[in-house]
């Protein structure tokens, strides 16, 4: 009996052991994703987009029908929306559309809530080390603290030797949570050394709901920002053309002790070929759920896509590729400055003479404010400009002098106002222009 009791025990054991080291292993898989076969994962995307055309044609031809019975009807509806509207329906518990060119999100859901963001994290780790490293060609020693960390690895070991420009592309590319341990290491002197540089960059793009204490973004309660403020993160880092290029790149070969070694991008979307797809960074742990960011560019609009939070790498790449065909069928891009220039060039015609300054020697000009923040937006409402001016002023009246200002709505929305100004310094009459009036009323 006591044998038996011995054998449950120990079976009773081992189960907890391998149940323990399966939970551990899942807490700490950042994005261990090279075992993944990347195949079947493109294969699944691109049959999202199949179904996403196919949808279109039913569509179409469910608009048409529409289209031909009303008009034997006579009765169209107002509300009927327009085609590839439709909103997507997305897994991810938070999500944003951000607009590159306004620096505004366009869509979303949960896009300001605070959240773990895995190892999109490295996104930062990244340009932090591209703006602080001068030479990338610098050869940098791995340290145990960095061969002994957990989750995804490029499998460095201690004393093994490579660039830091290795090391990005082991941290963008294969998500190696041993090269952002290393680069922090190497950058900042220690782990709290790095977040700092960390946070002073995030307080220097105003990124107010974010913080920083890990290079690689694996759980800690004091590590979280929002899906919008990763959007304006990156919107940042697309903006280094290093970053582009690592980030854009499905492989690459790295050396590692002088011995070349090819790695492959965890991007499953940007391996997939989608259209104008060209980066940036995966990333997983528990609390964060799987995470996606990224980049896409087709014509004039340039796009940012952050998913957060999705169940599964399938739900993550589905819901990128839903709010990719969602953006491109809805919005468009409207060119901010020359509406403002154009209606304020009408206005001028109209209205400047209509601004009365008592004794003023001339007649007063206007100008705008040259700095226009938002040239260009990706919008689906009309966009609308008002213009207001004092009409009453007092000689003189000063160069640069505030008279108006051009308010531009998206919609009802107010997303950008411009400041009319004077553009000349009109003077306070003095004795000659009285003199020359009257001289002229007496000629008269």
């Amino acid at each position: 009996m006591n044998r038996i009791y011995k054998i449950m025990f120990i079976f009773f054991i081992t189960i907890t052991v391998i149940f323990s080291t399966c939970i551990i292993s899942l807490a700490d898989d950042d994005e261990n994703e090279e075992q993944v076969e990347f195949g079947e994962s493109i294969e699944e995307i691109k049959k999202i987009e199949e179904e996403n055309k196919a949808a279109e044609v039913i569509q179409s031809t469910n608009e048409t029908s529409s289209n031909i019975s009303n008009q034997s009807t006579n009765q169209v509806s107002n509300n009927t929306e327009k085609k590839g509207t439709t909103k997507p329906t997305i897994n991810s518990r938070r999500y944003v559309i951000y607009d590159r060119a306004s620096k505004l999100p366009i869509y979303g859901k949960d896009e300001n809530k605070q959240t773990a963001m895995a190892s999109t994290t490295k996104i930062l780790t990244a340009i932090i080390t591209l703006e602080k490293c001068e030479n990338l060609n610098q050869e940098v020693i791995i340290e145990n603290k960095a061969a002994n960390v957990g989750g995804s690895k490029l499998g460095l070991k201690s004393g093994d030797k490579l660039t830091v420009n290795d090391l990005l592309y082991g941290l963008l590319l294969r998500s190696g949570n041993d090269t952002a341990v290393a680069l922090a290491l190497h950058l900042g002197g220690s782990i709290e050394g790095f977040a700092k540089l960390m946070n002073e960059k995030a307080q220097e793009l105003e990124l107010k709901n974010s913080h920083f204490v890990t290079p690689h973004g694996l759980d800690d309660p004091a590590h979280y920002t929002t899906a919008v403020e990763l959007a304006k993160l990156t919107d940042y880092a697309l903006k280094n053309t290093k970053f582009v290029e690592i980030v854009r790149s499905k492989n690459a070969t790295i050396n590692i002790n002088g011995t070349p070694r090819e790695i492959h991008n965890t991007n499953e979307v940007l391996c997939s070929d989608i259209e104008g797809v060209y980066g940036v960074k995966t990333g997983f742990t528990n609390n964060a759920g799987r995470c996606l960011v990224t980049s896409v560019k087709r014509n004039n609009m340039d796009l940012i896509v952050v998913v957060l939070m999705a169940d599964t790498r399938k739900d993550r790449a589905k819901d990128t590729v839903q709010l990719i065909d969602y953006a491109f069928k809805t919005y468009r891009m409207e060119n901010i400055k020359e509406k403002i220039n154009e209606e304020f060039r009408n206005w001028k015609q109209i209205n400047e003479k209509r601004i009365f300054v008592y004794k003023a020697s001339s007649q007063i000009q206007t100008k705008l404010d040259t700095n226009i923040p938002i040239k260009q937006i990706a919008t689906d409402q009309e966009i609308k400009i008002e213009i207001n001016s004092i009409t009453y002023l007092e000689a003189p009246v000063m160069e640069n002098l505030k008279v108006g200002t051009v308010v531009i709505r998206n919609g009802e929305n107010i997303v950008e106002s411009v400041d009319i100004l004077v553009d000349k310094t009109v003077n306070k009459k003095g004795i000659m222009d009285y003199i020359t009036m009257f001289g002229k009323a007496m000629v008269l």
